[in-house]
């Protein structure tokens, strides 16, 4: 962030870095559930993996993600205790799968877009 004006400074790859990674993280998180029910920590594994390190969501990412996927009904979890501990391992819904679904289509367009700008800027 640019101190003086309290506004980021769009020069910075970082800035663009972070900004899509985020959203990425929400869509990658459905996107790892479709194929296993997992606890969190494999959950960001899975994608830092499926993304070659691309997007790496953090614990302070993942769980409030997944606290609103599941308030949202698109994702549900299980209890179970390891080592005296609760895990919570989630699974997406027939809600999650198709959110998925939908958020796959919007990245394909984006992903289309991008494409045509960058051709379009390319000298």
């Amino acid at each position: 962030m640019n101190k003086i004006a309290n506004t980021p400074n769009l020069l910075d790859p970082d800035y663009w870095g972070n900004t899509i990674k985020m959203s990425l993280s929400k869509f990658f998180i459905l996107c790892v559930l479709q194929d296993e029910e997992l606890h969190g920590y494999d959950i960001a594994k899975s994608v830092e993996r499926r993304t070659d390190g691309c997007c790496t969501p953090r614990e302070g990412t993942i769980y409030p993600v997944l606290k609103q996927f599941t308030e949202g009904g698109y994702v549900t979890f299980k209890s179970e205790i390891v080592s005296g501990r609760e895990r919570k391992i989630y699974s997406v819904t027939d809600k999650g799968r198709e959110a998925y679904q939908v958020a796959l289509g919007e990245w394909m367009k984006i992903t289309r877009c991008l494409q045509d700008c960058s051709c379009e800027a390319s000298p």
